[in-house]
């Protein structure tokens, strides 16, 4: 990328506020005590794994039509509409204490994920092509997502740092609606353009509404009936869907490792997780924001965006693989560091994946487009949740990751994509 371009991006303000909603967006205080704040309310994984499933089946139930309403109705108030639902999912959490409040929390975080999922991405991809600066998608989309990593790096300091001082896992919901406040108004900001070709509703408005969904269905059905698409948003879908299923699980072999090193033993056990917890989390997080970052860098090197694809695939499943067997044979510490490798490898692969899906959506289906993939995935994670919950119940957790992630590698040959638009 030429330094004159380079310099045309970093001036665009809008850049900037797509970067500072990623990092809003993934203060996120719960995410590396998820799990255990769960197991600490007295679920099972079994449990945990369920409202994790619950979760995900409302967001596949709601992805499509959220998808296509972000495109009809304009994806500013779709999104504006999914973090008020992130923020109530927050307050349930945080007042919660039983299984079936928390599903509710994990109903409302599911529309937060619906109504967001695919429709900033959407924007994102809606005022490159505006700008001209479509051939810089990997470059773009990777440095946004970089912002993000850095907001889960201080977020997970922050986070320990609440947990050590308030002695329990609760006050971290609370803080996390603060964030998400502001993004509400950082998105309220966004220029109307970005809503994309979307329809304002008068007199007989809901007819046209409903030929809108007619033709966004039929160019999704056009979409899918491509076989290098397909493949592209399987890959995507499947491994994220491990990947995700997977990584809350670094919290409890943390928990193990914390209570076993012979220091800090003057301090509690919540205490002494928080820290490790923490400094493990900013690690990993500083890792990744560097690794998305450098999505563009490694494209640019890569003589095929699909070998690069199909190669982190492969990687990141073999290094879940030895996450889990680590667990499994208590080398906790070795356990930490393959799931830091897996973390890095999906914050570079996302922005490929990413890049190499969008060259294959129609820009005003860009939205339902992405929904789809993330449909997917929520689908995979539905039946991959409990089944690695209960695993973890039955012969603990490292060995559940294993079985899991050798279930994933034997699909693989299904996954491999190919360059080109058609096959």
């Amino acid at each position: 990328m030429s330094d004159r371009r380079l310099k045309s991006i970093q001036r665009d303000l809008q850049f900037w506020k797509f970067r500072a909603y990623g990092f809003l967006k993934n203060l996120r205080f719960f995410d590396p005590f998820l799990i255990l704040f769960l197991r600490g309310a007295g679920l099972s994984f079994l449990a945990i794994g369920t409202l994790i499933s619950i979760r995900e089946i409302a967001t596949n139930v709601l992805e499509i039509p959220t998808g296509v309403m972000a495109d009809a109705f304009g994806r500013r108030k779709a999104m504006l509409f999914g973090f008020s639902a992130y923020i109530l999912s927050f307050i349930l959490f945080y007042l919660g204490s039983t299984f079936w409040l928390f599903v509710i929390a994990m109903i409302a975080f599911a529309i937060g994920e619906t109504f967001r999922s695919g429709t900033h991405k959407a924007m994102i991809m809606e005022h490159l092509r505006l700008r001209g600066y479509e051939d810089r998608k990997v470059f773009y989309y990777g440095k946004t997502r970089a912002a993000s990593q850095l907001g889960s790096a201080l977020a997970s300091l922050i986070a320990a740092g609440l947990v050590f001082w308030t002695g329990n896992y609760r006050i971290i919901f609370l803080a996390s609606t603060v964030p998400y406040v502001l993004n509400l108004l950082l998105l309220a900001s966004y220029p109307r353009a970005l809503d994309g070709e979307h329809i304002v509703l008068s007199g007989m408005g809901w007819r046209v509404v409903g030929n809108q969904f007619a033709a966004t269905v039929r160019g999704l059905c056009a979409l899918l009936r491509n076989p290098c698409t397909v493949r592209g948003l399987l890959s995507s879908a499947s491994f994220d869907a491990l990947f995700k299923s997977t990584k809350d699980y670094l919290q409890p072999i943390i928990q193990a490792q914390a209570l076993a090193l012979p220091v800090l033993l003057s301090l509690q056990g919540e205490q002494r997780t928080a820290i490790l917890v923490g400094c493990v989390y900013f690690v990993i997080y500083l890792a990744t924001s560097f690794a998305s970052s450098s999505a563009g860098a490694v494209q640019a090197r890569l003589k095929s965006l699909s070998r690069g694809i199909n190669l982190t695939l492969v990687i990141g499943i073999g290094l879940l693989i030895g996450a889990g067997a680590a667990a499994w044979f208590n080398l906790d510490g070795l356990a930490i560091a393959a799931f830091l490798g897996t973390y890095v490898l999906q914050n570079l692969r996302r922005p490929l994946i990413v890049g190499y899906l969008a060259d294959r959506f129609e820009h005003g289906s860009m939205a339902s487009g992405l929904s789809v993939e993330v449909q997917l995935r929520t689908l995979i994670m539905a039946g991959m949740a409990p089944i690695l919950g209960w695993l973890a119940d039955q012969i603990g957790v490292g060995a559940a990751i294993v079985y899991v992630s050798v279930g994933v590698l034997l699909i693989t040959p299904l996954l491999i994509i190919r360059e080109g638009k058609e096959i």
